[in-house]
């Protein structure tokens, strides 16, 4: 599915003579690039009698799967059919290097396409990527790994129909990997997984260098998408049937800040929540220290935001977290978390906790166990801590014994358990809208949605109810999940 129509998407291409220079503007180009590799598609796929078959294998965050539906839109467009990873003609990989053994299992499945490989020619295999970003990860793929066809980086998936054209026409590995940027390209195809929702980037990159983290170093610096193309898009996004968006950045808060007529994010969501036929937002990743009061007024008022707000914490101690470079203390992020509940009482938090993190004593550990108990998160993603090569925090002295970690992770993770299962059941026996988003893997009979504060709830019903909003009444909680019925 396009943000613009099919009928005016192969208007478009029919205009553009390819045996001509390809033009200068960004969009226009990629169209030129587009109809290009389709005539390199459709010569293969005659000479093969059969359509050629792609396959995206995403890793990470949401921006990565964000990301994948442009690739797919794409490879749609030029040609490809979409089909199983054992079946496709091009796989591309979009690869994640939040943390290193991520980029061993890259490796890893790339080693298993060897022998395919050799035993299809005219198969292609393509990275992308944070991983890409890594000079060392394009130097050994430049060595061990020569069968790869396409490489490039998070700065440059707009360019992946004219990377597929220069590989088809020098018949050698292309890598173009670009160090930053500050270029946004609208108006590409991109394929939804979802007919009823979708994700929305609101801006790229992360100036924030917390010291674990790799992505400011392969995401670049921030950069904000004008309001006016976003706003575009999610209208775009609602006439084609869309009642859900989730708008993405690495750090939404900060969005805005950099554009030559400077707007806040409290500012743009007031500004989509006046879209007619939208009926939810959310949005993700939040950073507390960039949290301000205009947002948490907005979020306190509106009809169209859910009750759900990702804030990640890392730590419960301040002297810890000054070392992750979060710019806020335990004590900061705790009136924060009273502002938000005065003006949003019903409000769903969750949180990112890393355990372990060098230098963390006993001490610190239970003042994250504290934030826990004083909070109580609807749910939390837990990690132990591990080194990212790169990151300021790799070369830190006082790291944790492993099986210190070990302990602490266990013990937090039970607390965490404990009381999010009391949180979620205090919604039992109440009506909620749900958005129902599919069958339930489990039972067939059943469908699932998701609630405002992003629970979810199994209720009887079939496939056509998919992308229905619907009134529920929330029968039996199961812990971080309901069983429901649709109300009278």
């Amino acid at each position: 599915m396009l943000n613009n129509s099919n009928e005016e998407f192969e208007k478009k291409l029919e205009q553009i003579d390819i045996n001509k220079e390809p033009p200068t503007n960004d969009t226009e180009r990629q169209y030129y690039f587009i109809k290009k590799a389709r005539k390199y598609v459709k010569e293969e796929s005659e000479k093969l009698g059969r359509p050629l078959f792609f396959a995206t294998v995403t890793f990470g965050c949401q921006m990565n799967a964000r990301d994948s539906e442009k690739l797919c839109g794409i490879l749609e467009k030029i040609g490809y059919v979409e089909a199983a990873e054992d079946e496709a003609d091009f796989i591309i990989f979009n690869t994640c290097t939040v943390r290193e053994n991520a980029n061993m299992r890259v490796y890893g499945r790339l080693g298993q396409l060897k022998p395919r490989k050799k035993k299809n020619p005219h198969m292609m295999i393509g990275l992308c990527g944070c991983m890409m970003q890594e000079p060392e990860v394009v130097e050994k793929l430049k060595t061990s790994y020569r069968y790869v066809d396409i490489i490039f980086g998070t700065h440059n998936i707009f360019k992946f129909a004219e990377l597929i054209v220069t590989r088809f026409e020098s018949q050698r590995m292309v890598i173009d990997i670009w160090k930053d940027t500050d270029k946004i390209v609208e108006n590409l195809p991109n394929d939804r997984k979802f007919s009823f929702k979708s994700g929305v980037n609101i801006m790229f990159g992360c100036n924030n260098f917390c010291s674990y983290c790799i992505v400011p170093y392969v995401r670049g610096r921030e950069r904000s998408r004008d309001p006016e193309a976003i706003i575009s898009e999610i209208r775009q996004l609602v006439a084609d049937g869309v009642v859900e968006v989730m708008l993405l950045g690495q750090n939404v808060n900060s969005y805005g800040k950099n554009l030559e007529h400077p707007i806040t994010f409290a500012q743009l969501l007031e500004r989509i929540e006046q879209i007619e036929g939208l009926e939810r937002i959310r949005f993700m990743t939040s950073h507390p220290k960039d949290l301000s009061d205009e947002l948490i007024e907005v979020m306190g008022k509106s009809k169209k935001i859910c009750k759900h707000l990702h804030l990640p914490v890392q730590s419960g101690s301040s002297k810890i977290l000054k070392k992750m470079n979060r710019h806020y203390t335990k004590e900061q992020y705790l009136e924060l978390v009273e502002k938000i509940r005065r003006s949003v009482p019903d409000i769903s938090l969750t949180t990112d906790i890393i355990v372990g993190f060098p230098g963390e004593t006993e001490e610190d550990f239970e003042e994250t166990m504290d934030i826990v108990r004083k909070v109580r998160y609807d749910s939390a993603f837990t990690f132990i801590y591990s080194k990212r090569t790169g990151t300021p925090a790799a070369v830190m002295e006082d790291q944790v014994p492993e099986d210190v970690v070990k302990n602490r992770f266990d013990r937090l993770l039970k607390e965490v358990h404990s009381i999010a299962s009391e949180v979620c059941s205090v919604h039992e026996g109440t009506v909620q809208t749900a958005l129902i988003e599919s069958v339930s893997e489990h039972d067939p009979s059943m469908v699932t949605g998701r609630l405002s504060n992003n629970l979810l709830v199994h209720i009887k019903g079939d496939k056509g109810m998919i992308g229905r909003l619907a009134d529920v009444r929330l029968t039996e909680c199961k812990g971080f999940y309901y069983l429901g019925e649709l109300a009278e």
